[in-house]
């Protein structure tokens, strides 16, 4: 009798191991996934600074948080495909360390060339990193009742890292210096890639052997960074150059062809059937229309706020503290309570109806305008707005995907929002720089009457640039919204099925051994 209640309880207590270890699991993977959240905002707060100090042009600005969001955004779906072949723990743990090394170099760089090349390299490794987290997440949680709580719980802490990276980064830039806004990623990453080594243990059998997809991969990669610096050769040359139109036929070609790879190859890079889907594709283009948006508003409130208002790193960064804190309740409190009930179109429509609200309010700043009665207004509609809609687009992102296919289907969620980001910034930033030189052109007499003269000009000049490209932003978040309410058909996103597919690709619902039929609707992935 003691020896069969002995084994029971070793038993009973494994499970308990097992769970224990798996949530350890999650505290590595999501500070992970904070540090390459915090480091696309931490930057924003310190870029006006390490733009003086470095003597980096008002053109090349941008690049600072281009060269980051086109590296991680245009390598994500081959830093996943890496993770499948070669093992997404060790991805996991490369990705850290060679993100933590990108960041000493651009801490410690010297010039322009050193810290835009540590940016590009932080993209790199953040490309390994940001799928290999994802797929960790979802292969160590089976269960499907923890794994939406595993994915609910990831999805917040990644939220909160806007607020971490705006506030830190005021922190920082004021009291230390902005190359601590690089420095600080280094212990994230190290105790992140020591609990992995210690904590993570990767299910066997789980990796894709088929050979890369090289030529997709190249045509991919050069692809998007011919979009993204054709928009970028747009602000200091104009729409009409030779070089500025090549470079948009290029991207036309380069994509097309891209295209026509995958529908070829055995082993594509990008399956076409993760992107014809109905509803993946209206999820990843309202996605990458919403972050088109928001990118280039963070930038020109940044600069407003410092620039214009004369607020120091630390008030701006606690000036951005609303917002996050209303994408946060939009997202936990709004979207996370209702997208078991309502269908996904009608929380992701509404709410990017709402962030152009918000976003139109931010079209009346004037140089003196109050925070409290314009900024504050705008900011914390677009919070809510956002956070409502992101949270069922999440869980739409692998709707009816066939597990093979999961983690390209989270990849491509995530190239949509950093791709988005790449266009936004230098398409809104090309716009407003567009705007403000025209004002500038036109007010040349009223800025001869001397230096408070030209000052207070020149500022209206840089507003006027502004809310120019805010009104743009309204007008992509409108089309994001229309996209969403009528491209995504599907039920409520609770309801999202994990798809299995026979040869000819036709989805069904995968009901695991022992599984009740509401577990098997639950989301493959919540984040």
């Amino acid at each position: 009798m003691s020896t069969t209640l002995e084994s029971g309880s070793s038993r009973s207590a494994s499970p308990d191991r097992g769970a224990s270890n798996r949530w350890k699991a999650l505290i590595f993977i999501a500070l992970a996934q904070l540090m390459v959240v915090l480091d696309a905002t931490i930057v924003n707060i310190a870029l006006p600074h390490a733009q003086v100090d470095l003597h980096i042009s008002d053109a090349n600005k941008q690049w600072v948080i281009t060269a980051y969001a086109l590296a991680f955004g245009g390598l994500l779906l081959f830093g996943g495909r890496l993770g499948d072949l070669l093992g997404r723990k060790r991805m996991f743990v490369t990705g850290l360390f060679g993100f933590a090394a990108a960041s000493a170099v651009g801490g410690a760089a010297a010039n322009e060339a050193m810290l835009l090349s540590s940016r590009a390299a932080q993209g790199i490794f953040g490309a390994m990193l940001a799928p290999a987290a994802l797929s960790l997440l979802a292969t160590t949680f089976i269960d499907p009742k923890e794994r939406a709580k595993a994915f609910g719980i990831f999805g917040a802490i990644a939220g909160g890292g806007g607020a971490v990276g705006l506030l830190l980064g005021g922190f920082l830039t004021e009291y230390l210096d902005w190359r601590w806004t690089f420095f600080v990623n280094i212990p994230f990453a190290i105790i992140a890639a020591l609990g992995a080594f210690f904590v993570i243990r990767e299910p066997a059998g789980g990796r894709n052997r088929n050979p890369l997809d090289i030529p997709g991969v190249v045509l991919a990669t050069l692809g998007l960074v011919s979009l993204v610096y054709g928009f970028t050769r747009a602000e200091s040359d104009g729409w009409t150059d030779t070089i500025t139109i090549g470079l948009f036929v290029a991207t036309v070609v380069l994509l097309a062809a891209f295209a026509f790879v995958e529908s070829r190859v055995k082993a594509p890079l990008l399956p076409l059937r993760v992107v014809t889907d109905r509803n993946r594709a209206g999820v990843y283009s309202s996605l990458g229309l919403a972050i088109i948006g928001m990118f280039g508003l963070f930038l020109f409130l940044t600069y407003y706020l410092q620039v214009v208002q004369g607020y120091s790193a630390v008030k701006t960064g606690f000036a951005f503290l609303p917002m996050v804190a209303a994408m946060i309740t939009g997202s936990t409190q709004i979207g996370a309570r209702l997208m078991n009930r309502v269908p996904a179109r009608l929380l992701m429509g509404p709410g990017f109806v709402l962030g152009a609200i918000g976003m139109l309010l931010l079209t009346r700043l004037e140089v003196g305008s109050s925070y409290a009665g314009v900024v504050l207004p705008g900011m914390v509609l677009l919070g809510l707005g956002m956070g409502t809609a992101f949270m069922p687009a999440m869980s739409l992102a692998t709707y009816g995907i066939e597990p093979r296919d999961a983690g390209v289907a989270s990849a491509m969620v995530n190239t949509s929002q950093q791709v988005g980001g790449a266009i936004g910034t230098a398409l809104l930033n090309t716009i407003a720089a567009s705007a403000t030189g025209t004002y500038l052109a036109s007010h040349h007499a009223a800025a001869a009457a001397g230096a408070a003269g030209q000052k207070l000009v020149q500022a209206q000049g840089l507003v006027h640039g502004y809310t120019t490209a805010i009104w743009v932003a309204v007008g992509i978040l409108s089309v994001a919204a229309a996209i969403a309410l009528t491209a995504i058909n599907a039920g409520r996103p609770g309801a999202v099925t994990v798809g299995s597919s026979d040869a000819s690709g036709t989805s069904g619902t995968r009901k695991a051994e022992g599984e009740t039929e509401d577990e098997a609707q639950l989301p493959v992935s919540m984040h």
